[in-house]
């Protein structure tokens, strides 16, 4: 639930609730998603929408906006590697039973049956590994082109996964180099914007050449949103017995990574969870390029929303010692705000400069990479004045990179938006000049 008094001191962000919440104009695409789900075509198709609502109503949500080219196949993708993660996750599976399983993974989608009840009783997403043929009737039913990207990144992860529990170095002193760091980001995150690249392309929802020749690109959407998640999560993971920030970065500010969290360690701390940062944020202009080249309205939402949250994020956890007491997140109704700003492209940079713009006014003079955290962010504010150039002198010709380019194919489908948010906001100040009509009506009365 959204706090009332949070939104009250933030006017912005409770005219973004009221809007998201009444006055959303919905795609077409969304308005039949909800007609299918309630007449639903096959019990299995039912069931597996209710499988993803259990496992993550926000994730469920935002499926059931996409495209119907695309809603089942990403929703079907998502429940495979949830129950993929199911098995990793719960500690009481005996490897010998679970490093198989992982291995093994993508042949039972081969199967028309198939179900796995080992996991404990507490495990919430196991329902998900007990009804899994629910799951593969939905999967065969899917056009033949995305069952293989589903089942090649199944594949890839189940592996990695299962590489992952045999590292002994890796179970007993957590993530060691920055080279290890972004292997492992590859493998939760990484391979996740791997696959739904491929489905984006394959629906021709986005630019061509997304997949083959920019694949550093979905690389950078996945590695950015998990080290975020990674920092954000310090406290969290330790309370669990893991660690996976690297070893590279936190050693040069403490001993022991549990030290961090001491008083006398606090400006050490500081220190090293903005070397973090910095290393999170050499992936936004690839963010924001990779966003240029989604077209499709529905696709361009699903992807842009986790990153203009991470983005926020970001900000929130700089120099944030309270990260290293509890788990950290931005306000539900900040949540809103960027949610309906970053329909567009051009919302998307906007929020993206606003965040930047945040952490070099929090910079500290006496931070070791005080410089480097100044280069980065002026390496990013450099790339969004090429995005647009909307401030080059009159009779200048603007500069024809690819990301110029780029905007300005993906501008011809934010010029569609642009009235619908218009729309939106005209129908909100008519309610509340009514409701404020009303309200002063009934007080003259009462007087």
């Amino acid at each position: 639930m959204v706090k009332v008094s949070e939104l009250l001191l933030h006017p912005v962000e409770l005219k973004s609730a009221f809007i998201l919440k009444f006055f959303r104009e919905h795609l077409a695409s969304e308005v039949e998603a909800n007609k299918k789900v309630s007449k639903q075509q096959s019990p299995e198709l039912k069931r597996c929408y209710e499988l993803l609502k259990l496992t993550s109503r926000s994730f469920a949500a935002v499926i059931m906006e996409l495209d119907p080219e695309l809603r089942d196949a990403i929703m079907i993708f998502y429940l495979v590697l949830r129950a993929l993660d199911t098995v990793e996750d719960d500690m009481t599976i005996d490897p010998k039973v679970k490093i198989p399983l992982l291995r093994e993974f993508d042949s039972k989608l081969d199967l028309e049956k198939w179900s796995f009840d080992g996991n404990a009783p507490t495990e919430k997403d196991k329902p998900v590994l007990v009804e899994f043929t629910n799951i593969l009737k939905i999967y065969h039913a899917l056009k033949p082109e995305y069952q293989k990207v589903i089942k090649e990144i199944t594949t890839k992860m189940g592996n990695g996964m299962a590489d992952y529990i045999l590292d002994e170095n890796f179970n007993l002193n957590g993530v060691s180099t920055l080279k290890d760091y972004d292997l492992y980001c590859h493998y939760v995150a990484g391979l996740v914007g791997d696959g739904l690249t491929q489905l984006i392309v394959l629906a021709n929802f986005g630019s061509a050449d997304l997949y083959d020749e920019n694949k550093h690109l979905m690389e950078s959407m996945g590695l950015f949103l998990q080290k975020t998640n990674i920092i954000r999560d310090y406290a969290e993971d330790l309370a669990d017995g893991r660690s996976f920030w690297p070893k590279e970065i936190w050693s040069k500010y403490t001993e022991k990574l549990p030290n961090l969290a001491l008083p006398q360690e606090r400006q050490q701390a500081l220190y090293c969870i903005n070397d973090l940062v910095l290393n999170a944020m050499t992936h936004v202009n690839d963010v924001l390029f990779y966003l240029s080249s989604v077209h499709e309205q529905t696709s361009f939402q699903f992807c842009a929303i986790p990153q203009v949250m991470a983005i926020a994020t970001l900000s929130l956890i700089f120099s944030n010692e309270d990260i290293l007491h509890k788990n950290v997140k931005i306000r539900k109704g900040t949540t809103c705000y960027l949610i309906l700003k970053s329909r567009t492209l051009k919302g998307c940079v906007e929020i993206f400069q606003y965040y930047l713009r945040d952490i070099k006014k929090r910079l500290d003079v006496n931070d070791p990479n005080y410089l480097k955290l100044n280069i980065q962010i002026g390496k990013c504010e450099q790339f969004i004045e090429e995005m647009y150039q909307d401030k080059i002198p009159q009779g200048v010709e603007p500069k024809k990179s690819p990301i110029y380019l780029k905007v300005q194919e993906r501008s011809k489908y934010d010029e569609k938006m642009y009235p619908i948010q218009e729309t939106e906001q005209q129908n909100f100040y008519m309610v509340l000049f009514f409701v404020v009509a009303l309200a002063g009506a009934g007080a003259r009365y009462l007087l």
